[in-house]
């Protein structure tokens, strides 16, 4: 059962990201505050959904919460900043877009640099522990899932569809094959420091 809250009475938003291992696209990150005392039995750790289950509680936080707002970083800031950073990056963008300003921001991980003098509490695996760190990390799957999927189109050689840009062999073997894309991280190389190669196939 997931907690509903960190410190009762606070308006709390929760962030987490996506995309942080993957060899090509952005990092996506989202900002979710829900109402007081809201729960649902199938929010989870985005990890643990079926893509169903995650498309129908992407509906649901949408529909239900007081704000939301996903935010990207770009290969690009990636390679200039790394992915920590962009990662970070991305969650401030995402914190940008809310139209309730929170006054206490749970984040998914260990890091997290100040956002508007908003005070935040990091929590190592907190997508598993609090409701709107787990709808954040909903929301930011699905909304970058369904943009490497459209980027898929144009790219269509590396599998984005089926991989959303992670490291699988079919996207390995795409990339010493035809090199990379303008969307590819140039920072991120098989087997380099910022990237622990896991074939997810």
């Amino acid at each position: 059962m997931l907690k509903g809250y960190f410190t009762a009475d606070l308006v709390e938003a929760g962030c987490d990201e996506s995309g942080r291992g993957c060899l090509a696209g952005p990092v996506a990150a989202a900002a979710v505050i829900l109402p007081a005392g809201y729960s649902n039995p199938l929010l989870n750790d985005s990890k643990q959904l079926t893509a169903s289950d995650r498309d129908k509680m992407r509906q649901e936080i949408e529909n239900s919460a007081l704000s939301w707002a996903v935010g990207y970083a770009d290969n690009n800031e990636i390679d200039r900043i790394n992915i920590l950073q962009a990662s970070i990056l991305a969650m401030h963008r995402a914190l940008s877009g809310l139209i309730v300003r929170p006054s206490h921001i749970l984040v998914d991980g260990n890091y997290f640099t100040p956002f508007n003098n908003i005070r935040h509490t990091c929590i190592i695996k907190g997508d598993s522990i609090y409701s709107s760190i787990a709808a954040a990390s909903i929301l930011a799957k699905t909304h970058r899932d369904e943009l490497m999927m459209r980027l898929h189109d144009e790219f269509p050689l590396y599998g984005w569809a089926s991989n959303k840009g992670y490291a699988t062999r079919l996207h390995a073997t795409a990339l010493q094959e035809y090199g990379p894309t303008s969307l590819h991280r140039k920072s991120f190389r098989l087997g380099n420091d910022q990237l622990e190669l896991k074939f997810k196939d």
